[in-house]
């Protein structure tokens, strides 16, 4: 089975520490954890240091036929590609430049369960913020990892496309066994969606555990500075309701 576990991993730019000694439970695939904090708490630095982008003290301990699949925060489309172009790209990158029926294959199931389809033939550079999320997605997604990490995938999106999102993240967590791992500022869509939650502040790890564990009014209040109360929706679901700022 794919797992992630970090063992007191630390990160630096220059001398100034992003990350301090960030240790975890081991991570096992099947499992959505969302990585929550403020901005600038670490989130995204923390994704490079587990990429292997940064280097410093601590190990990152994976268990992983395949590489691991990332979506940056940033998305911006610098190449003059059409999206399939870009997304077959992505997929080549890992297994060479001999295009073979799989590949197309892989690709068109990609678009296909990000519901971009319609948007193969068009260039990157003529999206809206949002649909180049899903392109981002989808380039992650065409290398098959058995770990995906996506930073911030739902900004730029508008809630039903983010709600369609995590759901098409929840199904392949669930069918595929992948791991998956998500920054996300809406705490509300961890609640539902993620099985677990880590909580950054300031480069450090102060909560981790079940999203129930994590997402509390208390650690709400000391990190967000926002008062809340957590109460059940008709479904059976958490459901954050945020009364005021403090």
């Amino acid at each position: 089975m794919v797992t992630l576990q970090l063992n007191r991993v630390s990160a630096r730019y220059g001398r100034r520490p992003i990350l301090e000694e960030i240790t975890t439970p081991c991570f096992q695939g099947g499992q959505v954890v969302a990585l929550l904090g403020l901005n600038a708490a670490g989130k995204s630095t923390l994704f490079r240091r587990v990429l292997g982008l940064l280097k410093d003290e601590g190990e990152v301990i994976i268990s992983a036929e395949r590489p691991v699949g990332y979506m940056p925060q940033d998305t911006g489309a610098k190449a003059v590609l059409a999206v399939y172009e870009s997304v077959l790209l992505a997929r080549m990158q890992e297994r060479g430049l001999k295009v073979q029926p799989e590949d197309l294959s892989q690709v068109d199931r990609a678009l296909e369960e990000l519901s971009i389809t319609t948007l193969g033939e068009r260039d990157i550079g003529d999206l809206s913020g949002g649909q180049r999320q899903l392109v981002s997605a989808a380039q992650a997604l065409v290398q098959e990892p058995e770990i995906l990490m996506l930073d911030e995938p739902t900004s730029a999106r508008d809630l039903n496309r983010q709600i369609s999102l995590l759901t098409v993240l929840r199904r392949l967590a669930d069918e595929r066994q992948m791991l998956i791992l998500v920054a996300l500022h809406n705490l509300g869509h961890a609640l539902r969606f993620a099985d677990a939650a880590m909580m950054l502040e300031n480069g450090r790890l102060i909560a981790y555990g079940s999203t129930a564990e994590v997402i509390t009014p208390a650690l709400l209040r000391q990190v967000y500075r926002v008062s809340t109360r957590i109460e059940s929706c008709s479904k059976g679901q958490p459901q954050l309701i945020v009364e005021a700022a403090i």
